[in-house]
């Protein structure tokens, strides 16, 4: 509504409040007494309108703030650049934009988590097999794409090392087993 609206509707308000005053009998008095305190319930509900606005504006900017340091945690521990906010945006726009990207990151995360959790794993079994010392990575840092890659190149290696040995053995077991017979 526009302020024009508000103030046309508030004066034909206080038209049909008046008359109705009158044609109940109030006295001038008490008609000015009434239609002060319609004033003064309208300031107040303004008054209570602009606060619960102001609060909500409030939890806003904490939300922003708070979703843009987690953001900010997240990309440095993710080893990518800073979360950096669109110019021109409302707040209500702001949070919907910063709060999915804290959900894309926490999923950048979680997957990357994962995925050295599998690497882990699998180091671990050609670790045993092999008779060789682990990786060296930190297993509750979250690595960057470029140690997933490395760490995933050098259990290839492994693996490639595991099947040569495992070749190896086979033909000098064929080889005993010619010699035996």
């Amino acid at each position: 509504m526009r302020v024009s609206e508000l103030h046309a509707c508030l004066k034909r308000a206080q038209v049909r409040l008046q008359d109705i005053l009158d044609e109940i009998g109030y006295s001038e008095e008490e008609r000015v007494q009434k239609i002060n305190d319609v004033h003064t319930r309208i300031k107040g509900l303004l008054n209570q309108l602009i606060k619960e606005e102001e609060e909500r504006k409030n939890r806003l900017m904490k939300s922003i703030e708070s979703c843009i340091k987690e953001l900010n945690n997240l990309c440095s521990e993710l080893q990518l650049p800073l979360y950096k906010e669109e110019d021109g945006c409302s707040m209500l726009q702001r949070e919907k934009n910063s709060s999915t990207h804290l959900e894309v990151m926490k999923e950048h995360k979680k997957k990357r988590m994962e995925a050295l959790k599998g690497l882990v794993a699998k180091d671990r079994e050609l670790c045993d097999i092999l008779c060789t010392t682990p990786f060296c990575i930190g297993h509750d840092s979250i690595p960057s794409l470029k140690q997933l890659e490395t760490y995933h190149a050098y259990l290839d290696d492994l693996t490639k090392e595991k099947e040569r040995r495992h070749g190896e053995f086979v033909s000098v077991k064929k080889e005993i087993n010619v010699l035996v017979d």
